[in-house]
C-alpha cells in the first residue's frame, strides 16, 4: 500500500507548519518534480490567457502560482543548510541547476512578459494602490533583470549561465562544509590545562560529536575564536588559525577557488548581457547605494580610520609579545591571545567571568523581553514536532492573537553550515489567504551545560532576532513585499539595530545573571563591557572592510583571473596590515560565493550600521530605550511596511533624514 508524500499532502499542523516527523529524504524527489510541474501549468495558464492583462488575471495569478514548489523548497533548504547529511547534498547538486532552468523557463516565456510589460506600459492609468504599483514594479524589475527582455539567443546563453551559476553556488557550500566538518585539533592534557573551563567543556562535547576521547577544537567560530584568544600554545595557535583561514583550500576535491573564479566570470558575463559593465553596476542598481562609487567612497573613508587605528593597536600587542620573551614577527595567530591580554589589563574583563553571565537560556528570555517592552510581543512555548531535536518553538502573541511561530536552532552540530542566519518556513501575507509568519533563527553556538556565550555570541543571538522580528511583525498584503524581502543594505537595519537592546543597562540588570548563584550581574561589569564595547575596533572594522572591498572590486574589475592573485592585488592596494586577515578569505567567502545574495552587496552591513547608529541614538536623545512612540514609529514605518516602501523614504519617515557615516564612526569610536 503506497503511502502519501507528506510534502505533497495538506498540512493539519499548527500554523500549517511541515510534519517533519513524516517526511523522509527520499520524499523530496517526487515533490520537487510534481512542484514544479505543477507550477509550469500555472504559469502556463497565465500566459495563454485570452484576455488582456490585467493586475488580477496576471499579476495576481503570479503570486497564486508556485505555492507547492515554496513549501518544498522551504523545508528542504532548511535541512540541507542546518542539518545536511550525504543524500541531502547529493539532492541539492541535483536540484540546483534543475530550479535555476525552472525559473529561467518562467521568466524567459515571451508571452508572460508582454502582459507583465503591457500592465508596466499603463502603470499610471491602472487605479493601483501604493502597495499594488510596487508590486508591479518589483515583478517586471524582476523580470527584466533576469533576463526576460533579451533575444532569444541571450536569454538561452542566460539560462545556461544561471544554471551553472547555482550548480557552483550549490558546490562551494558543500566543499566549505566539508572541510569544516574533517578538521580538527585534539587537546592533550597540558594544552587543556591552560584553557577556562567553559572551553575545555565546549571541546568536550564537540569530541563526544565526533567520537573522539580527546576534548577537540573544529573549525565552529564558537570554539576557535575562544582558542585563539586563551591558548597560551603559539603553534597550536597558528595551526588553528591557518586552518580556519585555509577553509575551501583543504583538499583538491574541495578546493574552492576555481569555483570562485568561474563564478566571477559568469557573473559578469551576465551583467553584460544585461547591459551593465560589471556585475556590480547590475547589483546595487536595485539598492539603496545604487553605485559602485557610492559604495566605495563609504568604505574607503572608514578603511582610513579603522587602518590607522588598527596599526596603532598592533604595536602595542607586539609589546606585550616581547615582554612574554617572543621576538619573531606579530602574526594573525597572535592577535586574539594578546588583544584578550591587553583587554583583561585595560578594562578587567575575563571571558570566563562575562560568559558565566550570559546563558543562552536567559538571553533569549532577554531578547524577548525587549520585544515585549517595544512592540507588545509576548512568546509562548509550544511542543511541535520540528527538523531537530534541541530546535525549539514558541508561539508569538500580540494584542491577545496568535501572530507568528517562532523557531530557534542555536547549537553547532557537524551537520550544519557555519555562522547564523534567519529564514521563513513561511512568510507574512494577506493574500491569496491570510499567511502568519513561520521564522527560523539558526545559530552555531557551542552546547554546553548550560550553554554560556560570549558577548559576541550575545550580541549575534538578538542580531538575528532583529531579523526575525522584521518578519513576525511585517504587515502587507503580498509575499514578495513582506518581512525582509528589502534591499540588502537595508535589511541588516532592523538586526544591527535590536543589537543596542543588548547593552541597555535595564535588560543586563535583569538577564545577565550568573548561571550557578543567580545573582545579577555586577554594577562595575556592566561598566567595563560597556566601556569595553568599541575595545579592539580598528581590528574588527579592518578584518570585515577589507572583506567587503574585496567583493567590491571582485566585481568591478577583470573576473578572469587566478582569484587569490586578484584579492592580494586589492588587499596591497588598500593595505591591509600583514598581522589581520580578512574576515572571510576567497575560498570561504560564502557570502558572495555560496549565492549570489551579497554578491557586490557584503558592504550592506555597514552601509545599514550607519542608519542603526542613527536610530538608535533617537531612542538615546528621548532618554528611555523603550520609548513608546519612537518604537510605534520604528514598527510602523519599518518593521511592518518590509518592501511596500521605497526603503530611503521608510528611514526618512522614521527618523527625518538620512544619516551621515559620522554616525558610524562616532558609534565605532573610530573618529
Amino acid at each position: 500500500m503506497l503511502v502519501e508524500n507528506p510534502l505533497l499532502k495538506n498540512w493539519n499542523t499548527p500554523y500549517k507548519i511541515a510534519p517533519f516527523d513524516e517526511i523522509k529524504d527520499d520524499h523530496f524527489t517526487e515533490a520537487l518534480e510534481k512542484a514544479l510541474a505543477e507550477e509550469l501549468r500555472e504559469i502556463q495558464a497565465i500566459s495563454d490567457n485570452p484576455n488582456p492583462a490585467t493586475f488580477t488575471n496576471t499579476i495576481l495569478a503570479i503570486l497564486k502560482s508556485g505555492k507547492l514548489l515554496n513549501r518544498v523548497l522551504s523545508v528542504f533548504y532548511t535541512l540541507v543548510s542546518a542539518d545536511a547529511n550525504d543524500q541531502r547534498e547529493k539532492l541539492m547538486m541535483e536540484f540546483a541547476p534543475k530550479l535555476a532552468v525552472h525559473s529561467s523557463i518562467i521568466t524567459s516565456n515571451e508571452k508572460l512578459f508582454n502582459r507583465i510589460q503591457d500592465l508596466f506600459n499603463r502603470i499610471d492609468s491602472l487605479n493601483l494602490s501604493a502597495e499594488e504599483k510596487r508590486l508591479l514594479e518589483k515583478i517586471h524589475q524582476d523580470f527584466v533583470r533576469a533576463g526576460a527582455a533579451l533575444t532569444e539567443k541571450n536569454k538561452e546563453e542566460m539560462k545556461e549561465i544561471q544554471k551553472r551559476l547555482s550548480t557552483l553556488g550549490t558546490k562551494f557550500s558543500q566543499n566549505l562544509l566539508a572541510d569544516e566538518r574533517t578538521w580538527f585539533l585534539e587537546l592533550d592534557p597540558n594544552d587543556q590545562a591552560a584553557l577556562p573551563g567553559f572551553l575545555v567543556e565546549a571541546a568536550r562535547k564537540a569530541a563526544e560529536e565526533k567520537g573522539v576521547s580527546k576534548p577537540i577544537i573544529n573549525l565552529s567560530r564558537s570554539l576557535i575564536i575562544p582558542f585563539l584568544q586563551f591558548s597560551p600554545n603559539r603553534e597550536l595557535r597558528k595551526e588553528a588559525q591557518e586552518a580556519w583561514a585555509s577553509r575551501g583550500v583543504h583538499g583538491k576535491e574541495t578546493d574552492n577557488r576555481p569555483i570562485a573564479r568561474e563564478s566571477l566570470v559568469l557573473r559578469k558575463k551576465m551583467a553584460n548581457l544585461l547591459g551593465y559593465k560589471n556585475f556590480a553596476e547590475f547589483k546595487l542598481e536595485t539598492e539603496m547605494a545604487k553605485k559602485p562609487k557610492n559604495v566605495e567612497n563609504l568604505l574607503l573613508k572608514i578603511w582610513k580610520y579603522a587602518k590607522k587605528r588598527a596599526q596603532e593597536d598592533q604595536k602595542i600587542l607586539a609589546d606585550y609579545m616581547v615582554n612574554d620573551g617572543i621576538t619573531d614577527d606579530f602574526c594573525s595567530w597572535d592577535w586574539l591571545y594578546y588583544s584578550e591580554k591587553r583587554r583583561q589589563k585595560e578594562h578587567e574583563l575575563n571571558e570566563a567571568e562575562i560568559k558565566s553571565y550570559f546563558s543562552l537560556e536567559q538571553m533569549i528570555e532577554a531578547a524577548f523581553f525587549c520585544a515585549n517592552k517595544l512592540f507588545g510581543l509576548s512568546f509562548e512555548p509550544i511542543n511541535l514536532p520540528l527538523y531537530q531535536k534541541d530546535c525549539k518553538a514558541w508561539e508569538v502573541n500580540k494584542n491577545g492573537e496568535k501572530i507568528a511561530l517562532f523557531i530557534g536552532d542555536f547549537f553547532a552540530r557537524s551537520s550544519k553550515r557555519s555562522g547564523a542566519w534567519c529564514s521563513a518556513f513561511q512568510s507574512q501575507a494577506k493574500f491569496p489567504v491570510h499567511q502568519k509568519p513561520i521564522v527560523l533563527n539558526v545559530c552555531n553556538f557551542a552546547k554546553g551545560s548550560p550553554t554560556l556565550l560570549s558577548f559576541d555570541d550575545a550580541r549575534t543571538l538578538f542580531h538575528e532576532f532583529g531579523h526575525a522580528l522584521h518578519q513576525i511583525l511585517s504587515n502587507v498584503t503580498y509575499e514578495p513585499l513582506s518581512g525582509t524581502s528589502v534591499s540588502r543594505d537595508f535589511v541588516e537595519l532592523p538586526s544591527q539595530l535590536f543589537e543596542h537592546w543588548l547593552t541597555v543597562p535595564e535588560v543586563l540588570k535583569r538577564f545577565a545573571v550568573h548561571h550557578k548563584t543567580k545573582s545579577p550581574i555586577p554594577e562595575n561589569l556592566i561598566e567595563r563591557i560597556i566601556g569595553a564595547s568599541n575595545y579592539d575596533m580598528g581590528f574588527q572594522t579592518v578584518e570585515y572592510t577589507s572583506s567587503a572591498l574585496v567583493d567590491l572590486y571582485f566585481h568591478l574589475g577583470d573576473a578572469d583571473k587566478d582569484v587569490m592573485v586578484l584579492q592580494n592585488e586589492i588587499l596591497n592596494k588598500i593595505g591591509l596590515p600583514e598581522a589581520i586577515k580578512m574576515r572571510h578569505e576567497t575560498p570561504h567567502f560564502a557570502h558572495i560565493f555560496s549565492g549570489g545574495y551579497y554578491a557586490a552587496a557584503y558592504y550592506s552591513y555597514m552601509w545599514s550600521e550607519v542608519m542603526d547608529a542613527d536610530a538608535f541614538s533617537a531612542f538615546e536623545e528621548s532618554g528611555d530605550p523603550f520609548d513608546s512612540n519612537l518604537a510605534k514609529s520604528l514598527e510602523q514605518n519599518i518593521l511592518s511596511a518590509g518592501n511596500s516602501v521605497d526603503p530611503e523614504t521608510a528611514y526618512k519617515n522614521f527618523r527625518g533624514s538620512l544619516p551621515k557615516v559620522e554616525a558610524l564612526l562616532n558609534g565605532r569610536g573610530l573618529n
